[in-house]
This record gives structure tokens, C-alpha cells and sequence, in this order.
């Protein structure tokens, strides 16, 4: 995140939405000042009736994190009457995007804790658009790629971006 942004000093308050705000406003008041900013999920924000709050960060200047915004559930593969609920609530674009950027993920090894970006996005004349990137942790460098294919090579274009990511940051990249 901060060599996305590019300024400033981050700090995680590692906490939800409701206490990060109540955080905030305690950091506020011991020491005006130190802090200028924060960086909140959209999603908590609206669910604490928030979403008027501050302002989006454009994926053009920030990418989420992988799968950001999506919701998943899982079944047995066997349950065949829970498959076919499920498939009347599937969405395939999303699907597909999020199938792009977990295969890229994959690729990296990466977990909720490493500072791995994607997002894909598929275009209404069924072009893919993936955008992915690694930070290192302490922020210092970042590296990105993008790939571009149809909904059905999205798989293989994360795997593909993924390799990529990987190569050049080289061994240790993600854990120094």
C-alpha cells in the first residue's frame, strides 16, 4: 500500500471497521495531528451505514486484494440440489474474474497477510483485463503486469501474470 501511494508513513490499526474509526478519533485526540488519513473497506463502511464517509481510492490508483468484493460459497461436490441452487445465483462475470486473479495468487503462494494485488475486470465484448502486483513488504518496491484474453483463458492468464510476478521479483521477494 505505501508504495502504491507513495507518501506518508502506514500503519495497520489491525482491527474492523467500527473500531478503526473509534481508533482514529482516540489517535486524533491524543495527538493532533498524527494521523491525516485512513484507508477503510467499502464494503464495512456501508454496512456501518458509513458509505458516505471519505472518499474511493480508484483501482487505477490502488489495486485490491485478490478476490476483493466477491462472495464465495462452497458445497459438496455431491450435493447435486445445493450445486443447482447455487448455480441459479452464480454470477459468471465475476466468477471469471475472480478465477483469473486467485490463479495468479496461487502462482505467488500468497495468503490474506502478503502484499499481493488483482483485479480483473471482463469487458462487455468478453475481453479480460487482469491487473496484478507484488509489494514487498516493508513497501520499498513494487512490481505489476497485466494481461489481456477471453474469459476462457482466464485461469491461464493468472497463472501466466502469476509466473511472471514471481520471476521478477526473484526468491524472497514476498517475505524480506
Amino acid at each position: 500500500m505505501a508504495a502504491q501511494l507513495r507518501y506518508g508513513t502506514m500503519r495497520d490499526l489491525e482491527t474492523e471497521v467500527g473500531a478503526k474509526t473509534a481508533r482514529l478519533d482516540e489517535l486524533q485526540r491524543e495527538q493532533a495531528g498524527v494521523v491525516e488519513a485512513t484507508l477503510l473497506a467499502l464494503a464495512g463502511l456501508k454496512r456501518l451505514g458509513m458509505a458516505h464517509v471519505g472518499t474511493p481510492v480508484p483501482e487505477d490508483e490502488m489495486l485490491p486484494a485478490v478476490g476483493q468484493g466477491a462472495v464465495c460459497i462452497e458445497c459438496r461436490a455431491e450435493d447435486a440440489s445445493v450445486r443447482a441452487w447455487l448455480a441459479a445465483i452464480d454470477h459468471r462475470p465475476t466468477a471469471t474474474c475472480v478465477a483469473a486473479e486467485h490463479a495468479m495468487l496461487v502462482v505467488l503462494d500468497g495468503s490474506c497477510r502478503t502484499p499481493i494485488a488483482g483485479h480483473a475486470i471482463l469487458a462487455s465484448d468478453g475481453v479480460l483485463h487482469l491487473r496484478g502486483l507484488i509489494v514487498k513488504p516493508d513497501g520499498s518496491e513494487l512490481i505489476a503486469t497485466e494481461r489481456r484474453g477471453t474469459a476462457a483463458d482466464a485461469e491461464a492468464l493468472g497463472r501466466d501474470a502469476g509466473h511472471e510476478l514471481r520471476r521478477r521479483g526473484g526468491p524472497g521477494f514476498l517475505s524480506t
